[in-house]
């Protein structure tokens, strides 16, 4: 509920500071006297857009600030959601300067107007003459109707399998898509593939190609540095191993002299261990060297389409032709597997609709059930309110489409008079009507529902002194669950108020000021004597006023 209101620098309001109660509030006051400039300022805390002319000084900021006691709104995923902190008592300040930038805090926050504006329709529900019109709304009727059907959680439920059901339905497209483009590319993806895949692509493949290709093209050469190499390990005169084969023998007969020649002994009969096992080594190496025309053109043929395939992809490196076919290879599979997870999908989503129809089916069921009821407590409220005649037509059909609130389609129809053709509200309610109308289906939503604290702006206005007593009724038991505001001109309706308050002009050196203050109980009796008789109150509008009160 509003607890406190500041405003500071507005219009015809230098500093006003007010603190409200629960229950019903009336506030009244002269025409003119500033009643719609505290509404505005009270709008601009709940995140309207402000007008750099209304502001008092244009020297200086204008700051409004409101205190709201929150703690039975269920309002801490909101404050989660937005990442500020949360408190039961929650204070939204709204500052106005100068230079025409506006600034919002909500519990000292910074905060953009959006997020302002979600949490004040949270709290404030202001109703007047002029935006009776959420009324002939297709959205707000249904709501309406779900309140007395209590499909809260059924609601809930089926909004959640709406999002999972668009989700499968969006998944599912973007596949068919996917397919569509998939097959376009297929069979070049399969050729590229089956091009890549024929030469058995491996790490390290092309240094060893090249290798075997050089030996075979080079093998004449090989062949005869191997014979030189071997003639020079084997001659019988000069040849490196019967060298050796001497030096070993020298150096044996030498070993017993001591550990020095004993290790000297030791690294020839190395020498000779190793150049014998070379020489064995070039021996094979000629052996195993031959002439291969078929194996070189082989591998040669091996080597040109290696390279051919890099050249035709790009690149340098075995290991990038290694990850183009593997990404060929996935490709590929994926347009062959596209027709199974299409189907997983379809399947899926046939699921996801079934259960989706179900719940639709449902809500239609319970509001079906409800709109007699509905139709009934309009009829019978609106008759003392001098709309005896008015009758309700309201009808659901069931829609292809899968909407945000169901599959129902919603007709609201509206007759003031008796034998009266039936209408859409918006064309043939008037602006009193449908004052009256809001003012009922917003008496019959507070039993169903825990709405914010409501405001209605003259709302009376135009209706008998009778109707408008019964209108005053109706906001006083309202208030018996929330806080209820009223502004009014009509004294039946002020009179059933918890509270009263009056706005007044009062003059002073820096001029014309917008005041407002609690009226104690005297003072409200003079206030409602002074608006059934004007200035001059007569006794027996004093007495009218205290029998209002009474």
């Amino acid at each position: 509920m509003l607890a406190k209101l500041s405003i500071k620098n507005y219009a015809l309001i230098n500093n006003l500071n007010v603190s409200f109660g629960e229950g019903f509030t009336c506030i009244t006051g002269e025409t003119g006297a500033g009643k719609s400039i505290l509404l505005g300022g009270l709008s601009l805390v709940l995140g309207n857009r402000a007008d750099l002319s209304s502001l008092r000084d244009k020297n200086s900021k204008c700051i409004i600030e409101a205190e709201f006691q929150i703690a039975k709104y269920d309002l801490s995923s909101f404050f989660e959601k937005n990442e500020l902190e949360y408190d039961d008592l929650t204070i939204i300040r709204r500052e106005i300067h100068p230079s025409g930038k506006s600034r919002a805090f909500i519990n000292d926050s910074p905060v953009t107007l959006n997020i302002l504006s979600d949490l004040g329709s949270s709290l404030i529900d202001v109703h007047s003459q002029h935006q009776t019109m959420q009324l002939t709304e297709a959205d707000f009727q249904l709501r309406v109707i779900d309140a007395l059907a209590e499909n809260g959680s059924l609601l809930s439920d089926y909004k959640q399998q709406l999002k999972t059901y668009k989700r499968y339905e969006k998944e599912l497209s973007a596949l068919l898509e996917q397919q569509r483009e998939a097959i376009k590319e297929h069979d070049y993806n399969t050729f590229l593939l089956e091009e890549l895949q024929s030469i058995s692509l491996k790490q390290g493949m092309q240094e060893a190609l090249e290798e075997e290709f050089e030996q075979l093209n080079n093998v004449e050469n090989i062949l005869e540095h191997l014979s030189n190499g071997h003639q020079l390990l084997n001659d019988e005169q000069v040849g490196l191993v019967n060298l050796l084969t001497e030096l070993k023998q020298i150096s044996g007969k030498l070993a017993a002299f001591g550990s020095q020649y004993s290790e000297i002994n030791s690294r020839i009969q190395s020498l000779f261990i190793e150049a014998d096992d070379i020489a064995t080594e070039f021996q094979n190496l000629q052996e195993g060297a031959e002439a291969n025309p078929q194996l070189l053109e082989e591998v040669n043929g091996k080597l040109q389409q290696l390279y051919d395939l890099q050249k035709k992809h790009g690149v340098q490196e075995v290991s990038e032709l290694i990850d183009i076919r593997n990404s060929l290879a996935e490709k590929v599979e994926i347009t062959e597997n596209l027709d199974s997870d299409i189907q997983t999908k379809e399947k899926k989503l046939q699921e996801s609709k079934g259960k989706l129809q179900s719940l639709a089916n449902e809500l239609l069921k319970n509001r079906n059930k409800v709109i007699p009821q509905l139709k009934k407590q309009l009829e019978s409220s609106l008759k003392p309110l001098g709309m005896p005649s008015a009758t309700f037509q309201i009808e659901l059909k069931e829609s292809k489409e899968f909407k945000s609130t169901g599959k129902d389609e919603l007709t609201f129809l509206f007759s003031a008079n008796k034998g009266g053709s039936y209408g859409e509200l918006k064309k043939v309610a008037s602006g009193g009507e449908l004052s009256r109308i809001m003012l009922t289906i917003k008496a019959i939503l507070a039993k169903y529902e825990n709405l914010p604290t409501m405001m209605f702006d003259e709302i009376d206005t135009g209706v008998s002194g009778e109707i408008s007593n019964r209108m005053g009724e109706i906001m006083q038991d309202m208030s018996k669950t929330m806080q209820v505001f009223s502004i009014t001109h009509l004294p039946q309706v002020a009179s059933k108020g918890n509270h009263h308050y009056k706005v007044f002009k009062e003059e002073d050196s820096e001029g014309t000021q917008t005041q407002m203050r609690k009226l104690t109980a005297e003072e409200r009796v003079s206030e409602l004597a002074e608006m059934l008789g004007g200035k001059d109150i007569s006794d027996s509008a004093m007495a009218h006023a205290r029998q209002l009160l009474a």
